[in-house]
């Protein structure tokens, strides 16, 4: 036996924090020496933080990341143990995103990032280059400062294998697990046995399982043991890294840490058996035959004992464990909840005000909040002194303990029912109820005279009072006086978090929540400047329909059931009068289901599809439905979308959770101003529709015969 015990990590890392980031990767270390590893891995750019952005062009970043390797190398913190880091690093004048990996007081090899992510949320193009060098390394100088610690004045950097004197090890980097022709392969050929990835992975609802069958797949064909971490946290923006790190040994999952956590360190170990591999890979005869004509990798020279000695110590191998997933409703409960945390702790503010309306999307945001605070509570009650000092200085009590979740949402969450005439008994109810689950501090305010107050002073620059529709009023006269409505509610908000701690004697401000869902988003069904309009919004990427889910897990299993009252309610902005005739509702407003709207975003941004293919993907889906009505659903939506476009470029910094997000800032790289008339796509999108009845006519009266290759020639269009 060779047991070999490695350790990997989530850290909440923060950008341009570097004191609280090397205090938290020395922690790390300290620990994965206490649990006897010989390797530690860290996440990808740990050291300045993943998110930093435009920050990477200065050499101030570059500075302040070898100041933290000199404290690292310095101490003892190297001593007998494999040291694996994230950092940038620039050589000859190219900037390269890296792992450091050190080895008693010496950096061992720089490995270089060599496929970098340019999709989604990701434009690591824009700040690093990829190495390139296939099998190369090169001489890369330490700063001077590293070499009046240390001694050494260069080491190797480059795409190379670190040779121990017991086994292999080789490095990936978040992106080159997703290859189709990952590193780990060719390098598994080459005898490398211990493979590390560190990675910078963000949350996004269902998206682990594809994370892990990857990492699974990495070792299951021809063996190996592959070591993941991951950041754990907000690190300075919209995406929360969502941790999980793991160790597989031979496809099979032996160490997890969790994926929601608002611990800042987390460390896990594994003891494996490195004959395990060798056994599993020598009996595979066609991969042998493979690894006879791989090139071989340089090697560097690492002069450390991985494995025990069985003989002196008889050592406990980890068992194989399952993976642990949860359920989207879950994925919503508890990652929007710990990147509120981190966003309210580092912010430096209060606590959170909310207008909370009584309807799904804002009881779905105060079930965060709750949440979070459930999360706070039991993090303090397991002995988390991190969460408690930082309980501590949001509600500014040095000596209060949080014990009760309620309670201590009393101290730091704010809601309010901003009522009009237009609005129900049965919202301000639910809003009441809802707040009473959460322990927040709630408040009712009427906002007829704010809107009162414009109506007249319009009246009296023009003389015209507008009605609304029901009144007799026009559409524009019955848009302007809802959309005042919405912009008075934003207006008062902020009023209200600005003062309503002042108001119970304590200092300090409040952050505005927004709670409008990614369709809504999508469609533009909002008012440019309401509520919409927040500081944070932590539903602002997830679906009406994941949201409904939600509400009935969170009703059931997080002690809120007053929002079992609001999965039935009708989805309705309640900013028009209600009559014997009329009532209100978002649906009927926008001429489409919440529902259809998330099957117009995926088709849009993941299927990357134009109005005439998702009009063409459609006919052949919605079977339930006519060529002409699936065709003016498609219409009535692109038109919607481009008129509402520019509102996404003002849009809350939301949570980013649904892939088919519309954000404008970050993510949805897509103009703002269109042709709304879609002049070419709809003329064709109504050729089709005019083959599709005119085949459904002829195949009416045609013969039975007909062939399967004539009915497509029939509904082929010339573009």
């Amino acid at each position: 036996m060779k047991a070999v015990t490695v350790a990997t990590c989530n850290l909440d890392q923060w950008a341009l924090d570097f004191k609280g980031n090397l205090a938290r990767i020395i922690q790390s270390i300290k620990i994965a020496k206490q649990q006897g590893a010989k390797l530690r891995l860290g996440p990808e750019l740990e050291i300045t933080g993943y998110g930093c952005e435009d920050h990477f062009y200065e050499q101030d970043t570059h500075l302040h990341s070898w100041q933290s390797i000199a404290t690292i190398l310095e101490g003892d913190l190297t001593n007998d143990i494999i040291v694996d880091v994230g950092m940038p690093v620039l050589h000859k004048s190219v900037r390269y995103n890296c792992r450091v990996i050190m080895y008693n007081k010496k950096i061992v090899l720089i490995v270089p990032k060599k496929a970098l992510a340019m999709d989604g949320n990701y434009r690591e193009n824009r700040w690093f280059t990829p190495w390139l060098k296939p099998r190369t390394i090169e001489t890369f100088y330490l700063p001077g400062f590293i070499f009046t610690l240390t001694g050494q004045e260069s080491c190797p950097i480059g795409d190379a294998i670190i040779s121990t004197l017991d086994t292999a090890i080789a490095s990936e980097t978040c992106e080159e697990l997703f290859l189709p022709n990952s590193p780990h392969i060719e390098m598994g050929l080459d005898g490398v046995e211990i493979f590390t990835n560190g990675s910078g992975s963000h949350h996004q609802l269902r998206k682990l399982c594809t994370r892990v069958e990857l990492i699974k797949s990495a070792t299951s064909k021809s063996g190996g043991i592959y070591l993941y971490a991951n950041q754990q946290g907000c690190d300075g923006g919209r995406l929360y890294f969502d941790g999980c790190c793991m160790v597989m040994v031979n496809g099979e999952c032996v160490a997890q840490g969790s994926q929601f956590s608002l611990r800042d360190v987390e460390v896990i170990t594994a003891t494996i058996d490195l004959d395990e591999v060798r056994s599993a890979r020598a009996s595979f005869m066609s991969r042998c035959s493979q690894a006879t004509m791989t090139k071989e990798f340089p090697r560097v020279r690492c002069p450390i004992q991985m494995a025990v000695d069985a003989r002196a110590v008889l050592p406990h191998l980890s068992p194989i464990i399952p993976v642990k997933y949860i359920t989207p409703s879950e994925e919503i409960g508890f990652g929007p909840a710990c990147w509120l945390w981190d966003y309210l702790r580092r912010s430096g503010l209060n606590g959170y005000f909310l207008p909370l309306s009584g309807g799904a999307d804002s009881a779905a945001t105060a079930a965060i909040v709750s949440i979070m605070c459930q999360l706070v509570v039991t993090d303090i009650a397991n002995g988390d002194q991190c969460v408690l000092q930082d309980a501590r200085r949001i509600t500014g009590d040095k000596d209060y303990t949080p014990k009760d979740p309620r309670e201590f949402a009393s101290r730091i969450f704010f809601t309010a029912y901003l009522g009009s005439t237009n609005s129900s008994k049965e919202t301000r109810d639910r809003a009441a109820l809802i707040s009473k689950d959460a322990g927040a501090t709630h408040k009712e305010v009427d906002i007829d005279k704010v809107t009162e107050a414009f109506n007249q002073t319009f009246a009296t620059i023009t003389t015209k009072t507008p009605k609304f529709k029901v009144h007799g009023g026009t559409n524009r006269e019955n848009l302007a006086l809802q959309n005042v409505q919405a912009r008075s509610r934003m207006v008062l908000s902020y009023h209200l978090a600005t003062l309503l701690l002042w108001e119970s004697g304590r200092d300090g401000s409040l952050l505005v929540l927004g709670s409008a869902n990614v369709d809504e988003a999508l469609r533009g069904y909002m008012t440019k400047y309401d509520c919409s309009s927040a500081d944070i919004n932590p539903i602002g990427g997830i679906s009406k329909t994941d949201l409904k889910l939600f509400l009935e897990w969170a009703g059931k299993n997080r002690n809120l059931p007053s929002l079992l009252q609001v999965i039935t309610a009708t989805p309705t902005a309640e900013l028009e009068p209600t009559t014997a005739d009329y009532v209100q509702s978002d649906e009927a407003d926008m001429g489409m289901s919440y529902q259809e709207l998330s099957v117009f975003g995926r088709l849009r941004k993941i299927n990357r599809c134009g109005p005439v293919t998702m009009f063409e993907r459609l006919v052949a889906e919605w079977s339930h439905l006519t060529p002409n009505v699936v065709a003016e659903k498609v219409k009535r939506f692109f038109y919607y979308y481009a008129i509402n476009r520019h509102k996404m470029t003002t849009i809350t910094p939301a949570y980013h959770a649904e892939a088919y997000s519309p954000d404008d800032n970050r993510y949805d790289h897509r103009p703002f101003l269109y042709n709304t008339k879609w002049d070419t796509q709809f003329k064709v999108i109504d050729e089709l529709v005019e083959r599709y009845n005119q085949h459904k006519a002829n195949n009416t009266t045609a013969p039975a015969t007909t062939s399967s290759s004539t009915t497509t020639n029939v509904l082929q269009v010339n573009l």
